[in-house]
């Protein structure tokens, strides 16, 4: 598929996708009608991802007019504990998205056979490895909610049109190599209603070019990595980078994560299946990472991203057993109750391999606040684990118009110092938020691999510079920002301003000159 048509198919994606948020939409929030939307797009990409994978065997063998979703049930159920090792997970013929569809408007119990077939997809996968992977995945899709109406009929008349919806999007065939079309077709939803949802819309979804640039930086010089990991993983989409930046199959052990709010962690699952990560290349988990982490057993990652929530309270010193875990002891201190942002950082570091890289989104203050958090600088900095800090634009994240920034950490560091990157200005203004473009996220990471102080832009600062300056890492403190003001000659102004008096006496002489002759006239 050529870019042009690619794009022109993407941007038909999109126009659809709008135009089915606006007629669903109704009486149900944008935010909240999304999981619906999701859930269906779900349902019909993992229905269209297993019959490919069955047709292709079958075809493979030599049948090459097979068709799974022609295929009676009880032929399909000779077939599927082979398949539920392979895929994860099994949909019986007359209960796959094509099936179901057809028959949505003539089934007056449409909801209850749509609560079956969830029912039984997240069936399938009991008793195997695929099982918490695909636990709940289907619990925000409610087909019996309030939501989509006051009665049966309503609610099945509300389903019916989701179902055609999804059914028209132009997704492609997985036989045409277009099966990023649905993760495509996620990202847009994700952006799109996270953009309508203003407030909470920035604790599910990372801009794609803030995620890839993350991703960037942490693999630098590598082609491949062991696994990738994120603490507050949100929808995934962090993760999800390093698929496009490496290809899924060089991180070799797959992608990590964990999630505390439940409707997103579904999401993040959710969103590994639409970019076709198979259940055993991931391992998500629900909970609190601070307080419970899930990973324990899977750390050191080689690669570290993440977005996690600004400045939210945590237990802290409240809990007594925190001081004591090896992810915080170490900085002697932990981060303030009210400001969970550093927590995050030193779990992150922890966690950390050796030959590794995290990068990290922050909230501003915690490059320069005091107290706890300012001892915790001071362990980073004297140990030399901050590589760099990258200062982003304004105005990047939805929900919020944060001038946010990057910390960088690694362990194997070959200098003492720490590379000050003012990014502040790599933006382009699109609708109502700024955006990196392309070119910007390469300015960025270039400057970041050069390593070197560039007037205005990049200033390396040995560590122990950092210590007289009280650990202060803000960029602004060590990047001198450019003077944009027009330079004045202060001479040739006065001269100026000399001319501009001396005609202003001509012509007032001239005017009373005038009045002059006129008060003569009378």
């Amino acid at each position: 598929m050529t870019p042009t048509t690619k794009e022109a198919q993407r941007a038909e994606l999109h126009k659809t996708i709008w135009r089915i948020a606006n007629d669903l939409r109704g009486s149900v929030d944008g935010w909240d009608f999304k999981s619906y939307v999701l859930g269906m797009l779900f349902y019909r990409f993992i229905s269209e991802n297993l019959t490919a994978y069955i047709n292709a065997s079958e075809r493979d063998a030599g049948d090459s007019s097979f068709d799974y979703a022609r295929l009676p049930d009880s032929q399909a159920e000779l077939g599927r504990r082979e398949t539920v090792v392979e895929k994860g997970f099994y949909i019986l013929p007359s209960e796959l998205f094509r099936n179901v569809h057809t028959r949505a408007a003539a089934d007056a119990n449409l909801n209850e056979t749509l609560a079956r077939v969830f029912k039984n997809i997240e069936g399938s996968a009991l008793g195997t490895d695929a099982e918490d992977d695909l636990k709940g995945l289907f619990d925000d899709l409610d087909v019996n909610s309030s939501k989509l109406g006051n009665t049966v009929a309503k609610r099945n008349e509300k389903l019916v049109k989701l179902l055609d919806a999804i059914g028209d999007l132009p997704l492609g065939n997985f036989e045409d190599n277009s099966i990023d079309l649905f993760g495509d077709a996620y990202e847009y939803l994700m952006q799109m209603y996270a953009s309508s949802a203003g407030k909470s819309g920035g604790e599910y979804y990372t801009p794609q070019e803030v995620s890839e640039l993350l991703a960037r930086i942490t693999v630098v010089g590598k082609t491949q990595v062991n696994k990738v990991y994120d603490p507050a993983v949100g929808s995934g989409s962090l993760l999800l980078k390093f698929a496009k930046v490496l290809g899924k199959d060089n991180v070799r052990q797959g992608f990590y994560g964990q999630e505390i709010n439940l409707t997103t962690y579904n999401l993040a699952r959710i969103n590994m299946f639409l970019h076709d990560v198979n259940y055993e290349k991931f391992n998500l988990a629900h909970g609190d990472t601070l307080l419970d982490p899930a990973h324990w057993d899977d750390e050191p990652f080689e690669a570290i991203v993440s977005n996690p929530p600004y400045s939210i309270k945590w237990d802290g010193d409240a809990n007594p057993l925190l001081i004591n875990d090896p992810r915080f002891a170490p900085a002697g201190v932990l981060a303030p109750r009210s400001k969970a942002d550093l927590a995050f950082t030193m779990h992150i570091l922890s966690w950390l391999a050796v030959n590794g890289t995290a990068a990290i989104v922050e909230f501003p203050g915690v490059l320069y606040r005091g107290g706890a958090e300012a001892k915790i600088r001071k362990y980073l900095i004297d140990n030399n684990y901050v590589d760099a800090v990258i200062q982003l634009p304004p105005d990047l994240f939805f929900g919020t118009t944060i001038a946010t920034c990057i910390i960088v950490l690694k362990k194997s560091k070959t200098d003492n110092a720490v590379l000050f990157i003012d990014a502040s200005a790599e933006l382009t203004r699109v609708g109502n938020k700024n955006k990196l473009t392309d070119a910007h996220q390469r300015h960025i990471l270039d400057t970041f691999t050069a390593r070197a102080s560039v007037d205005h832009v990049a200033k390396l600062v040995p560590n122990a510079e950092i210590a007289r300056n009280e650990y202060n890492i803000a960029v602004s403190s060590y990047v001198e920002a450019k003077d944009t003001r027009e330079t004045v000659d202060i001479r040739a102004l006065n001269a100026e301003i000399a001319r501009i008096v001396a005609r202003q006496a001509e012509l007032r002489t001239a005017i009373d000159a005038i009045v002059a002759d006129l008060e003569g006239a009378e």
